[in-house]
């Protein structure tokens, strides 16, 4: 029998191994039998082939330059069968029985796969006991030496006190199961990592490079020129000595480096939003980002849950570093061992950990949570813990990823710097970025109890999605709970899941200084959501589309930013028939909306729209027309102040297709504008400001009247054109006599400010009647039309 080249499963043997004579081995009877001496030609060469390692070991006539084949490592067929060629042993071919074995005396077989390898080839044995993770970091250590893939698409292995395998090449694991042993987790090294092809550069000493970033690096930049040589890199600037984002509560107050990432393209074109001006860098590092895609793909990764063997409750690592830009990971699945649960007390860093990375995408993962809220005290995680970690993040993509828990776990995402951040059709328990995440977009997911919790900046956009919680959007309280940018939330679902109060913008900020401007976004708008309260049927409490401090600058002095535009539009509640309130705005006065305003004699030039637009509010039934817990919208209040300047906030109000909506407008400097809405109660005493209804009709709900149920005087006047005013109920209690309450009209009386086509409703026309009440001719006329200056 001859072995032809065709029969090596692809090989090409180079010429050093070309042989002029091979022998040719035949299995028979489960043994190896010599066979006869041929001459090789390229149509007929072939190799010594023997059942397994232990086989080549024992064969006669080993000769240095020989090329043999094994049928597998330990046993013929166990998939480790490979290529080696027979050299001298020297100082570097010390055999350590996986790529180089000691054959014979003087001997190694060198293994010589030009394609791929696998981890049975460097004796993975899989018998539950042995480390097989030696045998897995020498398979891609040579994998790496060689440039050839890790192809292992099946088999267990069991990973105990290796770490920091190193990942190099492409990696295919099919259906590959891995056995995690955390008692050997570390603080300090990953159990893979994904290695870069090179090494970061340190250009801080470079003066002429540093002057051109100074001069460079700030918002809106888009171009710069004399990083036209790095294109292809990754840049992290930082400036040490300028400490921002200092940390609210328990914490260390030393903050973080002012520092910024961005990836440079061809002539110096940048790469990622700017949010920061510097004053100077004491780090400049430049890291290559491959000309190729690395792909790892495949595996189950099955974890023992065990606390780590070194006591430490500190942060452990126990997966995947990824430290290579353009990396894609996809096809996973992890979880717990059959009958295992997780017991850590130590926090872990995350199963994937990113860092220093642009352009990486995770996608078709089976991931999870993992406990720290246990109901046993003593066994609580003292810190988050995760199953994503990283910082300095540029352009990465999750996309249908899975890790979903209840309120024992932890949440999914713990990450920092993270830039460009998109999640596409997932579902997990939390979306976390802790400090400076800058443009985020998530679309077509479900996130769980946990939450979206994020501070930064740039674009916040959230489509087709639904968030199962007590609030959509929780800016992070402990880095000043601030949205630098704008932010838009469209066609997505909030499912309120316990009693207590409810938010779609949550901004719970502390009075404190955390060294960067801190606010509620540049812009907000929240269309056609739909609030579905059918897993909390019974919460009764208050829901606001927007839930902000109450202070517009700290102790400090430090004055917050408000949105210069504000749209609420098409929200809709279930599940219970209470609606939704809009936000509170007591102190107006401190703004910085970085756009001028304010009133200039008889005109007020507006700095912020805000539009409540067919929006199902709540119902409000106000103790008395001035209760000021009970309304829809508040900004200012009942004592007057003074603004700051013209940064300040003066908004343009627009209510449209509204039903019974209670605003409360106290002295403070704003217009509104009501279309096509019914009115329960407007209340604006000291509004320096206009007031506009158009087709709206007046139905007040209140407990009691002390005085008048309007307060409608605004100093730049109020309109009323073709709106109808209906019978107050008072006390429960339809009370049409009380129309003459109203503030401005009376019955045969005094109509006061800009009327056109103003109207009666039915309930105070047949009260009238009833009353014997004829309306005079005047009146009729006056509601007909009706000017301010008549009064």
């Amino acid at each position: 029998m001859v072995l032809h080249l065709s029969n090596l499963r692809g090989r090409l043997l180079p010429a050093p191994m070309v042989l002029a004579l091979c022998t040719v081995f035949l299995f028979h009877g489960g043994r190896v039998v010599s066979g006869q001496e041929a001459p090789m030609t390229l149509q007929t060469a072939t190799v010594p082939r023997y059942a397994n390692v232990a086989a080549m070991k024992s064969a006669p006539g080993l000769r240095a330059g020989d090329v043999v084949e094994t049928a597998g490592f330990r046993v013929a067929g166990d998939g480790g069968g490979a290529l080696y060629r027979l050299e001298v042993a020297v100082e570097d071919r010390v055999p350590n029985e996986a790529d180089v074995l000691a054959v014979a005396e003087g001997l190694v077989a060198v293994l010589r796969e030009g394609e791929a390898v696998n981890y049975r080839m460097f004796g993975a044995v899989s018998d539950g006991e042995e480390d097989d993770g030696v045998a897995i970091q020498r398979a891609h250590e040579y994998a790496n030496r060689e440039g050839i893939p890790v192809i292992n698409r099946s088999g267990e292995f069991w990973i105990r006190q290796t770490n920091s395998i190193p990942i190099g090449t492409n990696v295919h694991w099919g259906s590959t199961r891995f056995h995690i042993d955390e008692r050997y987790n570390s603080r300090r090294s990953p159990r893979f990592v994904v290695l870069n092809d090179e090494p970061a550069r340190d250009l801080t000493s470079d003066a002429e490079l540093k002057a051109a970033l100074l001069a460079g690096v700030r918002p809106g930049v888009q171009l710069i020129a004399a990083l036209a040589p790095y294109a292809g890199h990754l840049f992290v600037v930082a400036d040490a000595q300028d400490r921002i984002g200092i940390r609210a509560g328990p914490y260390s107050k030393q903050g973080w480096a002012r520092e910024e990432l961005f990836y440079v393209e061809e002539e110096g074109r940048i790469l990622g939003d700017i949010a920061w001006e510097f004053k100077d860098f004491t780090s400049i590092k430049a890291i290559p980002c491959g000309s190729s895609y690395r792909l790892v793909e495949g595996g189950g990764f099955h974890f023992s849950g065990d606390s780590p063997e070194d006591g430490s409750e500190s942060y452990h690592h126990h997966g995947i570093a990824i430290q290579r830009s353009r990396t894609l990971i996809r096809d996973q699945w992890m979880g717990l061992e059959k009958g295992h649960r997780d017991e850590s007390m130590a926090p872990r860093c995350g199963f994937y950990v990113l860092g220093n990375v642009y352009d990486v995408t995770l996608e078709n993962i089976r991931a999870m949570p993992w406990e720290k809220n246990r109901r046993e005290k003593d066994r609580v995680v003292g810190m988050g813990t995760y199953g994503i970690g990283g910082a300095r993040m540029l352009n990465c993509t999750f996309r249908n990823m899975t890790a979903e828990g209840g309120w024992v776990a932890w949440g999914f995402f713990g990450t920092n710097l993270n830039k460009n951040f998109r999640i596409e059709n997932c579902r997990l328990n939390r979306v976390d970025v802790h400090f400076h995440c800058w443009n985020l977009h998530i679309r077509d997911s479900v996130i769980g109890f946990k939450g979206i919790s994020v501070t930064g900046g740039g674009d916040l956009t959230i489509e087709n999605t639904v968030r199962h919680g007590n609030s959509f959007v929780s800016f992070r309280r402990d880095y000043g709970a601030k949205w630098d940018g704008h932010i838009r939330l469209r066609g997505c679902t909030l499912r309120p899941s316990s009693t207590g109060g409810v938010s779609v913008l949550q901004y719970s900020m502390a009075d404190f200084d955390h060294a960067y401007p801190v606010g509620f976004g540049r812009s907000v708008a929240i269309e056609d959501l739909r609030i579905d309260y059918s897993a909390a049927a019974d919460n009764t409490a208050p829901c606001w589309l927007m839930d902000i401090a109450p202070f517009s600058r700290t102790q400090e002095g430090a004055r917050l930013f408000f949105p210069r535009s504000v749209i609420f539009r098409n929200v809709t509640v279930e599940g219970r028939r209470q609606g939704v309130r809009l936000l509170r705005v007591p102190n107006p006065h401190g703004y910085d909306l970085r756009r001028e305003g304010g009133l200039d004699g008889g005109r007020l030039t507006a700095n912020c729209t805000l539009v409540c637009d067919s929006v199902q509010l709540e119902r409000l039934v106000p103790g008395d027309p001035g209760d000021l817990s009970r309304v829809h919208l508040l900004v200012g209040g009942p004592a007057a102040a003074d603004y700051a300047d013209g940064l300040a906030l003066y908004p343009e109000i627009r209510f449209r297709d509204c039903r019974g909506v209670s605003v409360y407008l106290g002295n403070c400097v704003a217009s509104a504008f009501f279309d096509r809405c019914s009115l329960n109660t407007v209340t604006a005493p000291g509004l320096r400001g206009e007031l506009a209804f158009r087709d709206c009709r007046f139905q007040p709900e209140v407990g009691e009247v002390p005085e008048w149920i309007y307060s409608v005087d605004g100093a730049l006047g109020t309109r009323f054109s073709n709106c109808t005013v209906h019978a107050p109920v008072v006390g429960g209690v339809v009370t049409p006599g009380m129309v003459n309450r109203t503030g401005f009209l009376e019955i045969n009386g005094a109509v006061r400010h800009a009327h056109v086509n103003t109207t009666l409703g039915k309930d105070i026309l047949d009260y009238c009647r009833e009353q014997g009440t004829v309306l005079t001719p005047d009146f009729i006329a006056r509601l007909k039309a009706h000017h301010a200056l008549e009064e």
